[in-house]
């Protein structure tokens, strides 16, 4: 008798558990229910899944409202899906009890709303997908449990200022995406709790002045876009906080009449840069070639004097071959500069030669 109690006892508990970690309705679910693809499966409503489950993808269904504690039993996942899913608010608490969650995907969706506290009780986040949303403010601290987190993706929203306190708690930081928004301000103190940034992209935005004092908080930048952002000047000393590092440099597409003669100081690592469509007229004298592998100079009105002779002798020995045409003086209109005869008596500035120019500007008179 009490071996059939046990027998009937254990079949009991069996089908609770088979119960208890069955795949959802309409939905897909692989290696004992670890992955479960609920993808483009007319879901309306969070579905419940195993504590078991590391990867949940509910992709393309329709969950306007993320309510507060939706996934909270979910408390094994790793990797959620939510790209295509009308999604507008996201609560506070909304991702309550994800503790291991590491990658957060929420692309291509319509949020505009995202309450302080949405992102609670996510210290192990290290990937946020928020690009292509209709976002436009970001509330202060919102990122401040992210403290592992190292990509943040947040371009083709509406975002059109970035204040202090923006990315407060984000120290672990390194790629930020802020490309295609409307970003006419970058205050200063915005980035000081992300200065560990390697990759910043800012590309498709609406500022017309270089955000000098935000940007010099920075110190690892890597690689660093500004294309398609309105700025006519590049000031004194733009890259000179990681300019050591500095390896790439984006600077299409903008109105630039001209770099200040100390734009590049500190600029040690460049390898590539991009200057096309600008307003160029010449380059300054601390120009960084010695490290540089590519360069896109064209549709810029170059002035071909021997100001520009140490760019002619860089694209000569160019293994790239990038399209640099002559502006002026007329005669030499339409040329292409590594060919042009305009530089045949130019000398290179020595340093002997910049020292003695410096140290005649400083002399008292005799």
């Amino acid at each position: 008798m009490l071996r059939l109690s046990c027998i009937l006892l254990l079949t009991l508990m069996a089908i609770t558990a088979m119960g208890q970690l069955s795949c959802p309705s309409l939905c897909h679910c692989h290696g004992d229910l670890q992955h479960v693809i609920c993808y483009s499966a007319g879901l309306r409503k969070i579905p419940k899944v195993s504590d078991q489950t590391k990867l949940l993808n509910l992709q393309k269904n329709r969950f306007p409202v993320l309510p507060p504690g939706g996934f909270s039993s979910m408390t094994g996942l790793v990797s959620l899906h939510l790209q295509e899913c009308y999604i507008r608010v996201i609560t506070k608490n909304a991702f309550k009890g994800l503790k291991k969650l590491v990658y957060l995907y929420l692309s291509n969706n319509a949020i505009n709303i995202i309450r302080a506290g949405a992102f609670d009780d996510l210290g192990e986040l290290t990937y946020l997908f928020l690009d292509s949303n209709k976002i436009a403010d970001i509330p202060k601290a919102l990122f401040a449990p992210l403290q592992n987190l190292f990509i943040l993706q947040l371009n083709d929203n509406r975002i059109k200022e970035l204040k202090p306190g923006t990315f407060t708690g984000a120290v672990s930081l390194r790629w930020l995406h802020l490309s295609s928004n409307e970003i006419s301000s970058i205050q200063p103190g915005s980035l000081d709790e992300v200065e560990n940034l390697a990759i910043f992209h800012l590309n498709g935005n609406k500022l017309s002045s270089y955000p000098l004092a935000a940007i010099s908080k920075l110190r690892v930048v890597e690689e660093l876009k500004l294309s398609h952002n309105p700025i006519e000047v590049i000031p004194d000393e733009a890259f000179q906080s990681f300019g050591r590092y500095l390896q790439e440099l984006y600077l299409g597409n903008m109105g630039i009449q001209k770099f200040s003669d100390n734009a590049f100081s500190g600029v040690t690592a460049l390898k590539a840069i991009h200057i096309e469509n600008n307003k160029l007229e010449s380059l300054p004298n601390n120009f960084p070639y010695s490290n540089l592998e590519n360069m896109t100079l064209s549709d810029n009105p170059w002035q071909c004097t021997c100001q520009l002779f140490p760019l002619q002798k860089w694209l000569v020995s160019s293994v790239v071959n990038p399209e640099a045409v002559c502006a002026s003086p007329s005669q030499y209109r339409g040329r292409q500069i590594r060919d042009s005869s305009v530089f045949s008596s130019c000398k290179l500035p020595t340093k002997r030669d910049g020292s003695a120019t410096k140290k005649r500007k400083v002399s008292p008179r005799q």
